[in-house]
């Protein structure tokens, strides 16, 4: 088994004109090592926007992140390369906690001219997780912090860092293994990705990615 359950962060937009931009990757691999899963090893980077406009105050309070962390960072292109060789060439799962993440690698692949066929076999944590913990049937969308209490395990690192998230959300992964199920796909080969900006998730309503973010905006203009 070669699992790597990855967390993006990017940058909290206020305007229309901006497009949210990818400003940190964070992942780690998961092996089954004497009988057990276990994280074994990790990667992260910053990531420099294409716009310097993009980032804001406002992604700084979100996530942590400085404008000094990202200014000599690798662009987008180079640090998916990164990331690629770090993940291997070993056949390999992605995992993320909801859809947002996806959502945004591709999005941003797409707007940099980066192939897709590297996001592969791709699975939603978060959504098989609070289908099978909702209990009555309904789908009730639970968060990572929710997801750790439930399973009595306590968040270790940073709230929206990323490597810190992808490693929170790795603990229930492993500590909740037989609720998943990986299944096996291609973004390449998957239209709505390409041709849809917003997509559903199989649910009654569409999910609307970044949708935390949009929360987050109106407290602060509420509080302005």
């Amino acid at each position: 088994m070669n699992v790597i359950v990855y967390d993006l962060e990017f940058t909290v937009i206020r305007r229309q004109e901006w497009l949210a931009e990818i400003i940190e990757i964070g992942a780690v691999r998961v092996r089954e090592a004497e009988g057990q899963l276990k994280i074994t090893d990790s990667f992260q980077t910053f990531v420099k926007p294409l716009r310097d406009a993009s980032f804001n105050q406002h992604t700084t309070a979100f996530t942590g992140i400085t404008y000094q962390d990202i200014q000599n960072a690798p662009p987008l292109g180079a640090a998916i390369e990164a990331f690629r060789s770090w993940i291997g060439a070993e056949p390999y799962y992605m995992c993320a906690w909801g859809p947002d993440d996806k959502y945004q690698l591709v999005k941003s692949c797409n707007e940099h001219k980066i192939p897709l066929d590297w996001i592969r076999n791709h699975n939603d944590i978060q959504k098989q997780f609070s289908r099978k913990r909702s209990g009555d049937g309904t789908y009730r969308q639970i968060g990572l912090k929710k997801a750790l209490e439930l399973l009595e395990i306590g968040f270790e690192g940073s709230h929206h860092r990323a490597v810190d998230d992808a490693a929170n959300t790795a603990k229930v992964f492993i500590a909740a293994y037989g609720d998943f199920e990986l299944a096996e796909n291609n973004a390449a080969d998957e239209s709505i990705y390409t041709t849809h900006t917003v997509y559903e998730t199989g649910d009654s309503e569409p999910n609307l990615p970044l949708g935390n973010l949009a929360e987050l905006l109106k407290a602060m203009q509420k509080k302005g």
